[in-house]
């Protein structure tokens, strides 16, 4: 049966081919490019289940494809892992605040690629296996619908990402629980996956912000991790 289809931007003829070769390898069905404005065309007709992303292209670089992509309800589901040269620490940071799912850098391992893809869609099976199973969730005046994916706030949508909508279910489910950092990344991501703390701070951070005055109720628990508040009805 085939695998899930991987779209990879890349410019550089030699990692492109690294990428397409292993991953073609195990089985996933790729498709190349090397620019960004060749990645937004594609993306609309190829459908991928997942975008490997790099941040240094010709013309549109990836942040402003990334950010496109997640304007887009058309796109906005398909999951991003950026390849970023070391030192573009900023980059990243913008890159997940963005929507971005996950980032490698380079030189990476063509085992740790082969890792971050598979844990990114065990994470998109173990969502939509247990989709069915949730039911809407409200606290004061967020609601979130798991099976629309779908974010309100007083009424109004919210744009999240996979990896933040996740986050924000783990929070509604099991408002006052404290999690810590490690916590929150095995439910939303799974257990292999490598954990930083910063990378779980930006989503948090962007989380706050697209929720507006709601997202106050997230609270940080110096030293440990994050709750929800469960003062409110």
């Amino acid at each position: 049966m085939a695998k899930e289809k991987i779209l990879v931007v890349e410019d550089e003829e030699d990692i492109q081919e690294l990428i397409r070769y292993n991953l073609q390898k195990e089985g996933y069905r790729i498709v190349c490019v090397a620019t960004g404005e060749a990645a937004l065309k594609k993306v609309h007709f190829e459908k991928p289940d997942l975008l490997l992303l790099d941040l240094m292209l010709p013309g549109m670089d990836g942040l402003a494809v990334c950010k496109e992509m997640k304007a887009s309800p058309a796109t906005s589901g398909i999951s991003v892992v950026m390849l970023t040269a070391k030192g573009e620490d900023v980059d990243v940071v913008t890159g997940l605040e963005v929507g971005a799912d996950d980032y490698i850098a380079k030189p990476f391992s063509p085992r740790v690629l082969l890792a971050r893809i598979r844990a990114i869609f065990r994470r998109q099976k173990r969502a939509a296996d247990h989709a069915g199973d949730k039911t809407v969730v409200r606290r004061g005046e967020i609601e979130l619908d798991p099976l629309r994916h779908r974010v309100t706030v007083k009424g109004k949508p919210v744009e999240l990402t996979f990896t933040e909508f996740g986050i924000l279910d783990l929070f509604l489910r099991r408002p006052g629980i404290v999690f810590e950092r490690y916590q929150i990344v095995d439910v939303v991501r799974g257990e292999d996956y490598p954990v930083t703390d910063r990378s779980v701070d930006v989503h948090i951070v962007g989380m706050r912000k697209k929720l507006g005055s709601a997202g106050e109720r997230i609270e940080t628990i110096r030293g440990i991790g994050y709750r929800f508040r469960a003062d409110e009805a």
